[in-house]
């Protein structure tokens, strides 16, 4: 073997040899050629047909259920819908990800207050669950059509994500199944499929049962890809890399897992790691017997002497690319990425980075958004992550189930910590299935500081829960051991499960923290769920009747408390390493207060449903992101309160604040940390405006104008150019004769696209709208609303234009790539 530098001796399983690293140039030329990847991905995102079924008329559900024979008849599941000459021309033609649920009119569940009310609101007024078995039922329908080359090939159907309980037919097979709505899950079809034929894939989903008291949708609401391997090949998420950071380096340690499905084998492994310049760093090789229709696993390990670390500032990521060879031929390769470094979470001084500290200034977020529903494009959800981020936020909890993949890359690449949680806290074989499968799908990724494997459940404090939580953290560690576990308690802290944490996560319940710390000093604890203020954005007055709470700082359940107030309490004590806010965005479901007709939507976002800051976002931006902030609210039209007072608050980090009405100062109020700026202010029209001074001299200018009647219509967008594939989030405003944004506005507009590009959606945040999310016009609501535009392939100008009764056009040109940008 070559030296580079120096050699490793590696070590593998069941195989005694000697592994070296080397420079590329020393290997020989059949094994340095870096051909086209003998593995195959496909995408499955297009060619789909869809139709609902019933969840309990075989007749109306094409006839799936009728008899036994659905599991007991291999190759007849008792459903023409299986059948190559079944004709699906009228089913309706989609394209992934898709969610029927967000389709379904509204509808309200029964008289005011009763079961099926509060049922229904917490579903936010969607039709799905047991109650509605003529809509809870979906069908999906494609034909795959497999090449004569594809014999001999192991081909694997993997999805990132189905709600909810489907079975997945293939050829008229039942191939396989899967319960969470969450979890994703891999189904090897190479037995059933029929290379050199066009094949039919069918998969049912059930929503009649959900996982959650809110919004879930319904449908194939993630990726879908067929993969294609040869007979070895590296299991899904089967390459772990493993790192530790001393003072002379960072040794990493790959972990390869190989399956092999065929005769015995001789093979062997070459793990190349490219580091964040695109320079390789090490290529590893490692000798492997594999048994025949056996697995075995390779170790290695290396030694980087200068590691780019992961961290906030600077998430550096590293890849590694796996392969297979055999007979000097590549036979498969996979490719992941991962990020060195170090954390660790300390019970007296909070949470560590690579050995600085942390305050962790996290949200705990569902995954729907206005216009999509649950089918949120990997664009839409990069979109989310980056007004987040510009928030100040710099950790992501998934609440509560595990992410999509777009999330944990995104995580990644922006430098934002994650807690990932698993959805069903139990240790049950679907329960540590799903466990298995979150922890493998992030095993690798250096964005995940925690594992979590509950939220609030029933049985956390009790003993039956602690040895729940004992066998999950056992499955935990033998999956991954380089995070520790958590559990999301709200109450009872100290007991049942509590004990088996490795950090106590605390759900609100802030005169209990202090205590549980007292009597647990060794214990690290975090805040996993904050908050939960009440807020509707651009309101300042609550109405019952209309629906509406205050976007002040003020209203919030019995169970939570002010921003203000926990983030000063968290702020203050080392100790807590943060804390997770219910919730970045408002989500569908929960409309707390109000859980009536037609509330539909929660108050508890910073943002609203279409990303739209609420005012509490500049708190946290004034608080945690570091830049300069000086925001003033509410509005300045309040015609017919001339004289009354306004309550205007302040949001800023100024050091002094100075507000003036109409020229007048109405004096300056010093900035304390932590804290909002109020003034009691007799309403005129006209212009409040506030200065923010620092040193003496002012530094920020903030205003607000009554303005005019509405006139205009406003178009903007965070990008002008367009991958394929990718969503511009457009932001419609109302604007008045001298284009300044009427805050009270409730136009209708109207959009019409040209180009390359669909117009995926609408929305407006007003909680209480009955408005369809696919349409083609949509309500200001308190002077906003929102167009998605997803950009198509072939690339080209796009135009979107907007119209309204008595306003002003707009249009917004945009541009379709042909290519990644």
């Amino acid at each position: 073997m070559t030296r580079f530098g120096r050699r490793d001796v590696l070590k593998t399983g069941g195989v005694s040899a000697l592994a070296a690293i080397v420079p590329a140039g020393a290997i020989g030329a059949a094994e340095t050629a870096r051909p086209e990847n003998p593995r195959e991905i496909v995408s499955l995102g297009t060619g789909w047909r869809f139709h609902l079924g019933h969840a309990s008329d075989p007749a109306k559900d094409f006839g799936f259920g009728r008899s036994h024979d659905t599991y007991g008849k291999s190759g007849d599941v008792g459903t023409p819908v299986a059948e190559p000459k079944f004709d699906d021309s009228a089913w309706t033609a989609v394209a992934l990800p898709h969610d029927w649920a967000v389709d379904l009119p509204f509808e309200r569940f029964g008289p005011a207050g009763s079961e099926a009310d509060r049922t229904g609101s917490f579903q936010g007024f969607k039709p799905v669950g047991r109650m509605w078995p003529a809509t809870s039922v979906g069908w999906y329908r494609r034909v795959l059509t497999l090449a004569k080359a594809d014999a001999g090939r192991r081909l694997l159907l993997q999805f990132d994500g189905v709600a909810r309980d489907c079975i997945v037919i293939l050829n008229g097979f039942v191939v396989g199944s899967n319960e969470s709505g969450y979890a994703p899950f891999e189904i090897d079809v190479t037995d059933f499929a029929k290379p050199g034929e066009d094949n039919v894939l069918v998969i049912r989903c059930d929503v009649s049962l959900g996982e959650a008291w809110s919004y879930e949708g319904a449908g194939l609401y993630r990726d879908v890809r067929l993969v294609k391997t040869a007979p070895v090949h590296v299991r899904r998420w089967g390459a772990t890399v493993r790192c530790s950071v001393g003072s002379d380096g960072a040794i990493v340690r790959v972990s390869t897992e190989i399956e092999n499905d065929g005769p015995a084998a001789s093979a062997r492994v070459r793990s190349t790691v490219v580091g964040p310049d695109g320079k390789t760093v090490a290529v590893l090789f490692d000798p492997l017997d594999l048994p025949a229709w056996g697995k075995a696993i390779a170790a290695q390990e290396t030694r980087i002497a200068a590691p780019a670390l992961w961290s906030l500032e600077t998430p550096h990521l590293y890849t590694l690319v796996s392969e297979i060879l055999v007979d000097g031929v590549v036979v498969d390769r996979d490719t992941c990425t991962f990020g060195i470094r170090t954390i660790r979470f300390d019970a007296t001084l909070g949470f560590f980075l690579n050995g600085k500290p942390v305050k962790i200034k996290g949200t705990c977020n569902h995954q729907d958004h206005a216009g999509v529903g649950f089918a949120v494009p990997d664009s839409l959800h990069i979109w989310r992550l980056e007004q987040l981020k510009a928030m100040g936020s710099n950790a992501y909890r998934s609440t509560h189930h595990s992410p999509s993949p777009a999330i944990l890359d995104a995580c990644d690449r922006m430098g934002l910590l994650m807690i990932d949680e698993t959805r069903q806290m139990s240790s049950n074989a679907e329960g540590l299935g799903q466990l298995e499968r979150m922890v493998r799908q992030g095993r690798n990724h250096p964005s995940i500081i925690l594992w979590s494997i509950g939220n609030e459940e029933i049985h956390r404090g009790t003993e039956t829960g602690a040895r729940i939580a004992e066998t999950m953290k056992r499955k935990v560690y033998e999956l991954d051991g380089t995070r520790p576990v958590t559990e999301a308690f709200n109450g009872k802290f100290g007991e049942g499960a509590s004990r088996v944490l490795d950090v106590m996560g605390c759900n609100y319940y802030l005169d209990a923290i202090d205590p549980y710390h007292a009597a647990h000093p060794d214990m690290p604890m975090i805040g996993t769920e904050t908050g939960s203020t009440v807020m509707t954005r651009g309101e300042y007055a609550r109405d019952d009747k209309a629906g509406f709470v205050p976007a002040y700082d003020r209203e919030f359940p019995k169970w939570a408390t002010t921003a203000e107030k926990w983030w000063s309490f968290y702020d203050a004590r080392p100790f807590l390493s943060g804390g997770f806010v219910w919730t970045g965005f408002d989500y569908r479901g929960e409309p707390t207060p109000f859980e009536r007709w037609p509330e539909n939507v929660s108050n508890f976002g910073q943002m609203d449903l279409c990303g739209f800051p609420k005012d509490n976002y500049h708190y946290y931006r004034a608080w945690w992101s570091g830049e300069p902030v000086l925001h003033l609210f509410p509005h300045w039209n309040w015609a017919g309160r001339e004289g009354q007072p306004v309550s205007v608050w302040g949001h800023s980090n100024c050091e002094v604040v100075e507000l003036v009405l109409n020229g007048r100062s109405l004096g300056r109020q010093a900035v304390v940390k932590n804290t909002h700026l109020e003034w009691q202010v007799a309403y005129a029209p006209g212009r409040i405006e506030a200065h923010g001074y620092r040193g003496g001299k002012r530094v920020m200018h903030a205003v607000r104008k009554t303005t005019g009647a509405p006139a205009r219509i406003g178009l903007s967008s965070d990008r002008r150019q367009l991958a394929p594939g990718e969503v511009a989030v457009v932001r419609v405003a109302i604007l008045d004769s001298k284009r300044r944004e009427v805050a009270t506005a409730s136009d209708r507009v109207t959009f019409a696209l040209s180009g390359d590009a669909r117009l995926l959606g609408v929305g407006n945040g007003d909680p209480r709208s009955l408005e369809p999310d696919h349409a083609t016009s949509r309500s200001a609501f308190n002077g906003l609303c929102m167009a998605l535009v997803q950009a198509g392939a072939t690339g080209g100008p796009i135009r979107l234009e907007a119209r309204g009764d008595g306003l002003a056009p707009a249009m917004l040109p945009l541009i379709g790539m042909t290519k990644e940008i």
